[in-house]
């Protein structure tokens, strides 16, 4: 097998990541994976706790997997070696940043699907993110061998629910435990293994029950196929034989394109990984498929781009930094061209900074190989960067590009940590501070009232999994607080002039700072806006930033209940200064004293997070779940009946009524409901809630 070193052509690598929603077998399939190629030589299964992927300790305890791993393998096709990077991402929606981020650098996806189920809540966020960055994509239709498992009606929810571009390319044998092969309908040819632990496919007869579904389904496939080239029309309509090497090519064009998404099923544990190996090399894009990645110039802000290629200047994009205990600083990245050496300097445009190169890796779960040079198409991580963070941008010193940045979701949950003794104290920050700088989801905070440290992140799980992590790799012992809603706060009226007047006289020099805002909501999502329409220089122009840093600070306490104010244009329209008192001090205690006031005029409000949830469960406990739902202010959507005495309850329900609704649930369904929760908006808190919250009536 080819070591890295060997200089492998752009077009033989695929970066690819396999995404899904939780528990669809996405970490025991990459195990088959890396067990086929060579990476591994003992399958690790999840619920021994000895998957290769997930080497946190807490994923082989809770049997999750919680950051995105990549491993780089070989896999040979028609006798040429292909190099697979692959990216085993999260499917709990508390981890939806890893998933995020992972799409965001890689070039195809396969997507795998419980074959029982079909597409779950998770599924549709997933395969969102991954329209979002026009990625490529492959499904598998994994644990049909299970019992309730059913191909054709799993599948039928992928076309119905995600993209009617979903496309059979195989069809398994046999149904539930009896699941023994698959016919694949390009090459016409049934394959089959013998056991899940049978490394080897043999070649039959396709099974003559399967004749007709064998021939509805190749011929749906078939044109769609012929559509990619007007040659292959042309030999269909004329009833000429199209070879497989032709279809194959067709079949590489409409994935590439989005023109395709196809459909295997099978048993993720079987030989079939090896089918899934091949269709990765013959469907998903190599580095070179995918278009030049676009950025600006720092300087004149205008559009350049980076082609693929080792003799471009040199550019790519961190997209996840860990904290490894044994070496420091790992960040992963992807290449997008030139070349990179190890001990060299890159300049992060994103800081404006210059960094140094310490050592590259290939990443291989947690082991890693140490490599002298990276090239366009790879992704591998830097050892001993300081200052670059997720989503910056790396290149050349002397030909600078930035690239688009990853946008995360915003923390909902919050909740306050202290250390259980004095000597925790100090090691405590260091470890938030690395968390923080690892998730882009996480963020830490110190109230400055009352000298708390409160952390935020995306669900209780993920803060429940910081603080294993804070005891675990950083040895503090940390008490927790109850969970709190990150409750926000703005307006809904405006609010035409509003005064700020600060003015102080004590032998001496004098303040003086004075100036009239207005303010006015702006639409939900849209942030802050400050807008200076000063004319006639009733203020100078050096006062105004002291005016909006006014502002700002006063926002992060609003006045219905100290929450931070979100979503409100505000614009400084007049004033009047003094020649000798004025001060930028002064004019930011006028700007925040007129932010309130002028917030108190026009009509603050209360705003929560609205979560959306879903529920599955058995059809015997659906009127018990809507009322724990609407009992919780929840605004029921709709139910479907998703077969097999399954239903799933679609609703909207506020997020402080959702602490601790898993075991409520669980109580409720006798184990056997799940529910999937993701942050939808923030939306106007009832009255009555506002009122206990800020403690008056406002």
């Amino acid at each position: 097998m080819e070591t890295y070193n060997i200089k492998m052509p752009l077009e033989l690598v695929r970066n690819i990541g396999i995404i899904a929603h939780i528990d669809a077998g996405k970490t025991t399939t990459t195990e088959r994976l890396l067990f086929f190629t060579g990476q591994t030589h003992k399958i690790g299964e999840v619920h021994d706790g000895a998957a290769t992927t997930d080497f946190m300790e807490q994923e082989q305890e809770r049997g999750i997997t919680i950051m995105s791993a990549a491993v780089t393998c070989f896999w040979e096709y028609k006798k040429k070696d292909h190099r697979i990077n692959i990216i085993d991402t999260p499917g709990h929606v508390d981890f939806t940043a890893e998933v995020e981020r992972s799409l965001r650098v890689l070039d195809g996806a396969v997507v795998l699907f419980d074959g029982r189920k079909g597409v779950e809540p998770q599924s549709e966020t997933v395969w969102r993110q991954a329209n979002k960055y026009n990625v490529p994509r492959i499904c598998f239709m994994n644990k049909i061998n299970l019992i309730g498992g059913d191909f054709e009606k799993s599948f039928g929810t992928i076309k119905e629910r995600l993209s009617p571009k979903a496309t059979a390319i195989n069809l398994p044998i046999g149904r539930e435990t009896e699941l023994n092969g698959y016919v694949d309908l390009i090459q016409m040819k049934a394959y089959q293994y013998d056991g899940i632990d049978s490394p080897e496919l043999v070649e039959r007869e396709i099974p003559e029950e399967m004749n007709d579904m064998v021939k509805k389904y190749r011929e749906i496939l078939l044109e769609k196929l012929v559509e990619q080239e007007d040659s292959l029309m042309e030999k269909y309509f004329a009833g000429e034989e199209i070879t497989v090497d032709e279809l194959y090519g067709a079949l590489r064009k409409a994935t590439i394109a989005g023109d395709m998404y196809p459909v295997m099923g099978g048993d993720g544990r079987s030989a079939m990984a090896r089918t899934l190996l091949d269709y990765i090399t013959i469907c998903l894009p190599s580095p070179l498929d995918v278009p030049a990645i676009k950025g600006i110039d720092p300087k004149t802000k205008e559009e350049i781009e980076r082609k693929p290629d080792e003799n471009e200047p040199f550019s790519s994009l961190v997209f996840k930094i860990v904290s490894d205990p044994h070496i420091g600083t790992l960040s992963y990245f992807r290449m997008y061209s030139g070349t990179l050496k190890a001990g060299s300097y890159v300049y992060n445009s994103t800081k404006g900074i210059r960094e140094r190169v310490g050592r590259l890796v290939l990443m291989h779960a947690d082991d890693r190989e140490e490599v002298d040079m990276l090239r366009a198409g790879d992704i591998g991580a830097i050892v001993g960067l300081k200052d670059s963070t997720t989503g910056d941008t790396l290149c050349d010193e002397k030909e600078h590009i930035i690239l688009e940045q990853i946008v995360f979701a915003v923390p909902v949950v919050s909740q306050a940590v202290e250390p259980a003794t004095k000597s925790d104290e100090e090691k405590m920050g260091t470890a938030l501070a690395k968390l923080a700088k690892e998730d882009p989801t996480f963020k830490v905070e110190t109230n400055h009232e009352t000298g708390q440290t409160i952390i935020s992140g995306m669900g209780e799980l993920h803060l429940e999994i910081m603080v294993d992590r804070m005891k675990r790799e950083f040895n503090v012992i940390a008490n927790v607080g109850k969970p709190q809603v990150a409750y926000r706060e703005t307006i809904k009226n405006i609010c035409e002039e509003s005064e700020g007047r600060y003015v102080k006289q004590s032998g001496g020099k004098g303040q003086y700072g004075h100036c009239w805002l207005k303010l006015e909501p702006n639409q939900a999502g849209k942030g802050f806006e400050f807008v200076n329409a000063i004319k006639g220089g009733s203020i100078p122009k050096e006062f105004i930033p002291s005016i909006q840093k006014g502002v700002v600070e006063s926002m992060k306490s609003g006045v219905v209940a100290g929450y931070p104010v979100v979503d409100i244009k505000v614009t400084v329209y007049d004033g009047s200064y003094h020649e000798v008192d004025s001060s930028e001090s002064a004019f930011k205690v006028a700007g925040s004293m007129a932010f309130k006031s002028g917030c108190k005029r026009a009509k603050p409000i209360l705003l929560e997070p609205l979560m959306k949830v879903e529920v599955e469960m058995p059809d015997a406990n659906m009127g018990d779940i809507t009322a724990s739902l609407s009992s919780k202010r929840g605004q029921i959507q709709g139910s479907e009946s998703i077969g097999n005495g399954i239903t799933l309850v679609k609703a909207f329900v506020p997020l402080a009524e959702l602490f601790g609704y898993t075991s409520e649930l669980r109580s409720i369904t006798s184990g056997r409901g799940s529910a999937n929760v993701e942050f939808e908006k923030y939306s106007e808190v009832p009255k009555s809630v506002t009122e206990e919250l800020s403690g008056s009536d406002v």
